[in-house]
């Protein structure tokens, strides 16, 4: 490349936008302390996405709804809508020892059987990738693996082996020999991440980007490079535990906060093809405080349990402790039972979890979260057998959610024989051997808890 004139610019990293000299405040995004110095090239040229052509009929054009790739591993084809769409760039984050490579490998080794894939690591040596490989049991798969971080030599080696499926592990490794700054500054992500969807939409290929996350759990870089991409999945879960949950919190070809539930074992990450079955693995003594939730993530209907602890508080602010659920919703929670319920919380130090490594952020958990309360506090258990859902209101009132039949067939297919659900939901027919008790109120909530 001919030697070209090199300019200081100044990036947000939040929203992207450059400017010529450094402000505390973004003007695009009005964050504070965002910008940072990058060196750029004044001269390079910019490359457009796709040629110019004339516009097109969308009626005329041939779309390939039909055409996804499955990728042999159930649960990731269920969160991405049915499989890998041609063309699609899909951008995959997480704490560091997830399983991020893991299933990254493991999905290209379930494609490589009748396509052309390519692993691109700027983390790894070849060798590495072999160990894991045969750890993983895929020795025998047809992946061609690259370790370098220069995005130049990552398209030659695409294009060149007509790769149908491209695995970039870390985009933030990865740089273009078009700019002087660093691998992982603003400006090097958005070009990369700007050549890689690039060659994507032109060629019909597929791209997986793994992306590390900040300490506050979200993806590192540039926002706009969620927006780039089609779809944005996370890893969730405990690395101490076993079970990883990938979620989808962005996707243009299929539901969004759909979920998949992977177990962890020494030969990589196995579906979990029932996972409420898994997230209801109690004991055998029935204790106060447990309840069971009927969650909906995307469009699979979830049964987790939730537990609550209420115990006299010797604290002047008693303590409220959430894992799993937003601790200021549950403020809310105990100030509508108070209210509306008669149930006096304020000298109680109250801890809520959500068993499994499940975080639930749905307002329908509002019913199995205020019972899991109540049956603390009176120290009677709810019953093995009983499931919830329902939102509450700050006027004391139940309102209904969504998929109501959905949630209450999930129960009955799992054994149980009551279900606490809001009075508006409309049930065109009970499953059979469910009992279905409908409740407006958090009184009533109160009353049939503490009377069952």
């Amino acid at each position: 490349m001919p030697r070209s004139e090199i300019l200081t610019r100044y990036i947000c990293a939040s929203c992207g936008q450059g400017f010529g000299k450094w402000t505390g405040q973004c003007a695009g995004c009005m964050q504070w302390n965002t910008l940072t110095e990058q060196a750029v090239v004044a001269t390079r040229s910019r490359r457009g996405k796709n040629p110019a052509t004339a516009p097109q009929s969308l009626s005329q054009v041939g779309a390939q709804a039909s055409t996804r790739h499955l990728t042999g591993l159930g649960e990731l084809d269920r969160v991405l809508g049915g499989g890998i769409v041609p063309g699609s760039v899909i951008l995959l984050g997480g704490e560091p020892g997830i399983g991020k490579s893991t299933l990254a490998l493991q999905t290209l080794a379930g494609l490589s059987q009748d396509q052309p894939t390519l692993y691109a690591s700027g983390e790894e040596s070849l060798e590495q990738l072999a160990l894991r490989s045969r750890r993983l049991g895929l020795e025998d798969s047809q992946i061609q693996a690259l370790s370098t971080n220069r995005l130049g030599a990552v398209l030659d080696a695409a294009v060149s082996g007509a790769t149908r499926f491209l695995v970039i592990d870390s985009i933030q490794t990865l740089a273009s020999d078009e700019l002087e700054s660093a691998p992982g500054s603003v400006g090097q992500i958005r070009e990369c991440a700007d050549r890689l969807i690039e060659f994507a939409k032109t060629r019909g290929s597929a791209v997986l980007l793994i992306g590390h996350v900040t300490k506050e759990g979200a993806l590192a870089g540039p926002k706009v490079l969620e927006h780039l991409v089609d779809t944005v999945l996370y890893f969730e879960g405990d690395t101490a535990s076993r079970y990883r949950l990938v979620r989808a919190f962005k996707n243009r070809f299929g539901a969004v906060n759909e979920i998949g539930v992977f177990a962890m074992t020494p030969a990589g990450l196995k579906p979990v093809n029932n996972p409420s079955a898994m997230f209801l693995s109690r004991g055998e003594i029935d204790a106060p405080g447990s309840a069971v939730l009927v969650s909906q993530e995307g469009t699979r209907p979830l049964l987790v349990e939730v537990q609550a602890l209420v115990d006299p508080s010797t604290l002047g602010n008693p303590r409220r402790l959430c894992v799993g659920f937003d601790a200021n919703r549950l403020g809310m929670l105990l100030a509508i039972l108070h209210r509306h319920a008669g149930l006096s919380l304020f000298d109680q130090d109250i801890f809520v979890n959500v068993a499994g490594g499940v975080r639930i952020t749905e307002t329908a958990a509002d019913l199995a979260i205020s019972a899991a309360v109540i049956s603390s506090l009176i120290d009677k258990v709810l019953g093995r057998q009983t499931a919830f859902f329902g939102e509450l209101g700050l006027s004391g009132e139940v309102r209904p959610v969504t998929r109501g039949e959905d949630r209450l067939r999930e129960a009955a297919k799992l054994g149980f024989s009551r279900a606490f659900i809001p009075q508006g939901n409309r049930i065109k027919e009970s499953p059979e051997g469910l009992n279905v008790i409908k409740i407006n109120s958090a009184a009533q909530l109160f009353e049939q808890l503490n009377e069952s």
